[in-house]
């Protein structure tokens, strides 16, 4: 069952779907490109592990700078009140406007702020006379300089001047602080011990961040480029396994990158090398079987030349007829024995492409013709008869008039020879569009879709009780083709109802 998107969505996500669609060809096009390019991956898997790693790395550094701290007991804000209840009694009695006969007031000012920290305080005059002091404190006179310099050795810490040193963390501190009565100027000193506070703070150790950029730029790198290096793995092994001679191996062909060409041109290497060997075998096996093939039939004319030349060497014969007879089959044989060789040597000649071509304009209708005409006793003798079906046109074609003549008398000489007594043969000329199409027909035995394919092979012959006594040299067909491939033509064998068919094409 087929769902539906409703109606409505559709209409509301339509102007989304146009906006998003320069983006999503954009994306095609790049993508594409990417896929085709070992490079461009490459390339894009770096820019995506390095993204991957930075992330990675922040949300590590993050935690460890949010979540693992150090602590430290901070003595800063103790230490910045204590000088601050120094400012405090200072200007709560200059603007008070006290005397410094003012005991109760004064006295008053000293005890509420002692209440408040366990501190001591001390008011002296510009000479360091003690004049009021709270109730822990037993000095009478102060040391108005070091007392100076000290409490500006503090401010200078508290304030920022030197770092955080256990000097000034844990001591007592001292602010000192100038005021003024109405009647006379003085000092007013708080002392004390700060209140420690635990703090804590970020370590700043960076190290976690930067092994876990490095962790995670491994990892997605390695992930990335897992498949694509089991892929060039598959490749190597496929390439060994060719290398060993298993030519039938294939590399399977994945994506449409360097990659991917690399083993579909390792697997057509491979085709090609397994062909070219399989041909080779072919032609030492054609070779083989062509010298084979000679040396039977060049040892049977031969071997009755010998025979019969022994007859008349040695004078074992009784009349002039019998020495008469003997030459003539010698004779006979001899000129098979020529016309094999001559067969033999052509064929060397047209297969190795060393014989040329004196090609001429030659009306098609007039050469078989004539050739047919040249037949006719050979027929009578052989109890076969060619009748002819010619278009009206006149056919013309560029070829070599001397080696087709050798064609068509080779395809008409098979017909006459093979086929069923009384024997029909039937030439026919035509056209098919740029072409022109003889076929050479006679009947005669069934024929396999096997014999067919060899007919046209070098010492084949469909009747295996035929030999060169009996037949051709055996090369007629196969010079044939030849010489109809080198002019441009194609030649076919077919076989149906009895009757076996070559057709000739030449382009017109």
């Amino acid at each position: 069952m087929k769902i539906r998107t409703p109606k409505l969505i559709r209409i509301l996500f339509s102007p989304l779907r146009k906006l998003l669609s320069p983006l999503r060809k954009l994306y095609n096009i790049i993508w594409n490109k990417v896929k085709k390019s070992i490079r461009a991956e490459l390339v894009l898997i770096f820019g995506i592990s390095l993204l991957v790693s930075t992330v990675a790395g922040a949300i590590v550094g993050s935690y460890f700078k949010n979540n693992v701290k150090n602590a430290r007991i901070e003595y800063t804000t103790g230490s910045r009140q204590i000088l601050h209840q120094g400012t405090s009694i200072a200007d709560s009695i200059t603007n008070g406007k006290y005397s410094i006969n003012d005991k109760d007031k004064i006295s008053r000012i000293i005890e509420v702020t002692k209440q408040q920290r366990n501190i001591k305080i001390v008011i002296c005059d510009l000479d360091g006379k003690v004049l009021y002091k709270s109730n822990n404190s037993n000095e009478s006179q102060v040391d108005i300089y070091n007392t100076i310099k000290n409490s500006m050795e503090y401010n200078r810490y508290i304030n920022g001047f030197y770092s955080y040193d256990e000097q000034y963390s844990s001591g007592e501190i001292i602010s000192f602080y100038p005021i003024n009565f109405t009647d006379g100027r003085g000092y007013v000193i708080v002392s004390g011990t700060p209140e420690g506070q635990i703090e804590y703070y970020a370590s700043g150790n960076e190290f976690p961040g930067v092994i876990a950029i490095l962790a995670a730029f491994l990892l997605t790198f390695y992930f990335m480029t897992n498949k694509k290096m089991k892929y060039l793995e598959s490749v190597s092994n496929g390439l060994l396994e060719i290398s060993k001679g298993n030519l039938d191996y294939r590399i399977h062909k994945y994506g449409d990158d360097e990659l991917a060409s690399l083993a579909g041109n390792i697997n057509t290497m491979a085709e090609e090398l397994k062909n070219k060997i399989e041909n080779e075998r072919r032609v030492e096996k054609a070779k083989s079987e062509l010298i084979t093939n000679v040396s039977h039939d060049l040892r049977t004319p031969l071997t009755s030349i010998k025979g019969y030349l022994g007859l008349i060497k040695d004078k074992r014969y009784k009349e002039e007829e019998d020495l008469l007879q003997y030459v003539n089959i010698a004779y006979n044989k001899s000129e098979k024995l020529e016309v094999l060789i001559n067969d033999l040597f052509e064929y060397t000649k047209l297969s190795n492409n060393q014989i040329n071509m004196y090609r001429q304009n030659i009306v098609l209708n007039d050469l078989l013709e004539q050739l047919i005409d040249e037949l006719v006793p050979i027929c009578e003798e052989n109890d076969a008869e060619i009748t002819k079906e010619f278009i009206n046109e006149k056919i013309t074609v560029n070829i070599d008039a001397n080696k087709t003549v050798r064609v068509f008398e080779n395809l008409l000489m098979n017909a006459i020879r093979y086929s069923l007594k009384p024997g029909k043969i039937k030439v026919i000329l035509n056209k098919e569009e740029d072409f022109s199409v003889i076929n050479i027909q006679n009947n005669c035995d069934s024929i396999s879709e096997e014999e067919l394919d060899k007919i046209f092979d070098r010492f084949y012959r469909v009747d295996k009780s035929r030999s060169s006594d009996t037949g051709g040299s055996g090369l007629g067909l196969a010079i044939a083709k030849n010489i109809v491939e080198l002019q441009g033509g194609s030649i076919e064998a077919k076989y149906k109802d009895g009757y076996i068919s070559f057709e000739v094409r030449f382009k017109m």
